[in-house]
């Protein structure tokens, strides 16, 4: 049985791209259920509350694009 790195590569690309949206996905989610319940607690704050989430979900979503970037060079290579 011969080595394809070729095919070695885009597994791992795969795999890589998997694991590295488990995290992102994880703490997005915790952080909206946690900004749902801050605005429940205190309405009158929402304006600072949505905007700090967004600036959260925005880095943790960054996390999930650099895994793409790294799957994709993978795949090519």
């Amino acid at each position: 049985m011969a080595f394809d790195a070729e095919a070695a590569a885009k597994l791992a690309a795969g795999i890589g791209m998997g694991i590295a949206t488990l995290g992102p996905g994880i703490g997005i989610g915790y952080m909206t259920g946690r900004t749902t319940d801050a605005i429940a607690r205190q309405p009158e704050a929402v304006g600072e509350i949505r905007t700090t989430m967004i600036i959260g979900v925005a880095l943790a979503e960054a996390l999930a694009l650099y895994a793409f970037v790294i799957a994709i060079l993978l795949a090519v290579a």
